[in-house]
């Protein structure tokens, strides 16, 4: 098995680069604008902390570009940890708000994170580009500012650090690997790890193995001689494919057969949970993972938390929930996914708005249904990168010819692809090694990743500003003699998501919002159903404050009191996801 310390040239260089940049002073990060220069809009001319958001950061280094975040917006950006990794690596967490303006945690909250598979990377850039842009831009952008006012992000860009490090700095394919890394015993042999891939041309890439075979069913494409097509039924082959580089490292005649990790991080969740002879990759029982069970226990404490975005790739969509025929969302929820997802499709061309089980495939105990289904939180999963974007039209593949190659060929200049190279092979002796570089594919193209990162950040902070916000919207008082007064209060949410999701309200997640009055000694109180009939329903027991089931999206409550005394009076309203605001009347 090839020693993982072996690290290739390409990976040593990334290491340095990264490490560089870690160690900028802060100055060095500042980029000021040229005289003559006219900013483009939508990025900040003269950013705090400079970042190319053209390449693909190791653990350390997101850790760094937080911290160097915090250094430059204390009163908008705090870095911690919210636990660590199976081998010990931190859970980095940017908590991004307006800090002067109330308390972080009371605040309507997102959770946004990414890279729960390891290679599925730019989701960490994503995540840490939302941090970035809020910061950089609330000076600048006033709807940027009100939303730090009154809302708070709590951004983890990578909750798999131990797997995004190995796709990093490790040889792999554009798909290896999906695991973390504690150890399982994959085949069954007993014995841990013990076949991973091998580079065998030590250029720091895991591609396809060929060999020259009269027997074999594929041939060269004669568009491009890297390609691989099968031949026609009735055509002789010329090659045969014999799998990703590797060889039968524990001589039990398989290759490649149990490499390092694999379980699946994305169905260790408890919801819907199932073991792994009806869903491979789970676990032994729902978080335990670590990485899972630390986000389980922030989220749990985080009851603010009112939206959530988990980044993956590839295809383009904008996924929902249900993961499973036996689950599903909502009528009211449905309501607001699909307004918030129809919007998405807008912002994110080529991106299909879809449900997880009706349009894709099945998928037990996963991230996403915890957070809808056990948490009541409007949730979303967007897969980044769609081949759309190769050159802005569906693909078609042709015979000869495929879309990823003509990219390739045209915009990249052949850099994505590692040609066919001679090797001797242990076991399968004299073959050729060559195919797709781990960077494509799956990855954007460095060109193409800020403008992945700012479509998807809009879409998130789309859905961040239709949270729930709560509001006294006003306080009336009307003597009715005797040292009584009568005080109405009305109570809007002017945003589309509703105070308590339908799926919070069935299943008693979070409590009632409340609507509590302070000033006097309160004799009744009231819930008024219908304010031109005068219809109201008393609350029997603690009047002084007024239990609601959830204030409706883009809705109104209405609330009346007894109250002895003359006033003035403050009315307060509290949700546990849509905030807290009082008013005081005249």
């Amino acid at each position: 098995m090839t020693s993982h310390l072996n690290v290739s040239a390409a990976a040593v260089n990334f290491i340095i680069g990264a490490s560089l940049l870690a160690l900028l002073p802060t100055a060095a990060w500042a980029q000021q604008s040229p005289p003559g220069a006219m900013a483009g809009l939508g990025a900040p001319p003269d950013p705090q902390v400079a970042v190319s958001w053209d390449r693909y950061f190791d653990h350390e280094t997101l850790g760094e570009i937080g911290r160097r975040l915090e250094e430059a917006w204390p009163d908008r950006c705090r870095s911690s940890s919210i636990g660590r990794s199976v081998e010990g690596r931190d859970l980095w967490l940017l908590t991004v708000t307006d800090f002067q303006a109330g308390e972080a945690d009371a605040k309507p909250a997102m959770w946004i994170d990414g890279n729960i598979h390891a290679n599925e990377v730019q989701g960490s850039e994503i995540a840490l580009y939302t941090a970035w842009y809020l910061c950089e831009m609330a000076d600048r952008v006033d709807w940027i500012a009100e939303l730090l006012r009154d809302r708070t992000f709590y951004i983890v860009p990578s909750i798999n650090p131990d797997g995004r490090d190995n796709f990093l700095l490790e040889p792999n394919t554009p798909h290896s690997p999906r695991s973390g890394l504690a150890p399982r015993d994959d085949d069954g042999d007993g014995l841990f790890d013990e076949d991973d891939f091998d580079d065998l041309n030590g250029d720091g890439h895991i591609t396809m193995m060929r060999r020259r075979s009269s027997n074999g069913r594929w041939i060269t494409s004669p568009e491009d001689p890297r390609i691989m097509v099968r031949a026609h039924a009735d055509q002789p082959g010329e090659w045969e494919l014999l799998g990703n580089e590797g060889f039968d490292n524990d001589g039990d005649g398989r290759v490649n057969e149990d490499r390092r990790g694999y379980y699946d991080p994305n169905r260790n969740w408890p919801w819907r949970w199932a073991p792994a002879y009806v869903q491979s990759g789970s676990d032994a029982f729902p978080t335990s993972l670590p990485e899972t069970r630390a986000v389980v226990e922030f989220v749990l404490a985080h009851p603010n938390i009112a939206a959530a975005q988990t980044y993956h790739n590839t295809g383009g969509m904008i996924l929902r929930g249900p993961g499973t025929e036996s689950d599903s969302v909502q009528a009211a929820d449905l309501r607001v996914m699909d307004e918030i997802g129809e919007r998405g499709e807008m912002i994110l061309p080529g991106y299909r708005y879809i449900s997880i089980w009706e349009d894709l495939y099945t998928t037990w105990g996963n991230e996403l249904d915890w957070f809808y289904a056990g948490r009541g939180i409007i949730t979303f999963s967007n897969e980044l990168w769609t081949s759309f974007n190769y050159f802005r039209e569906s693909p078609e593949n042709e015979r000869w010819d495929r879309a990823d190659y003509r990219f390739d060929r045209y915009l990249l200049f052949g850099e994505a692809i590692v040609p066919w190279t001679p090797v001797d092979h242990p076991q399968y002796g004299r073959i050729e090694v060559g195919g797709v570089k781990r960077q494509y594919t799956r990855a954007i193209p460095g060109f193409l990743l800020r403008e992945e990162a700012h479509r998807n950040m809009a879409f998130t902070l789309y859905q961040a500003g239709q949270m729930p916000l709560v509001r006294v919207d006003s306080v009336e008082v009307r003597s009715l003699g005797s040292g009584v007064s009568e005080v109405r209060a009305l109570i809007s949410n002017r945003k589309l998501a509703p105070t308590r999701t339908e799926q919070d309200v069935v299943h008693g997640i979070s409590p009632p919002d409340r609507i509590r009055i302070e000033g006097g000694r309160v004799i009744a109180g009231f819930r008024i159903e219908n304010p031109l009939q005068g219809i109201a329903e008393e609350q029997e027991h603690r009047p002084e404050r007024i239990e609601v089931e959830r204030i409706d999206g883009m809705g109104t409550v209405a609330v009346k009191w007894l109250v002895r005394g003359s006033g003035p009076f403050t009315v307060t309203v509290e949700s546990a996801k849509g905030g807290k605001h009082s008013l005081r009347s005249p």
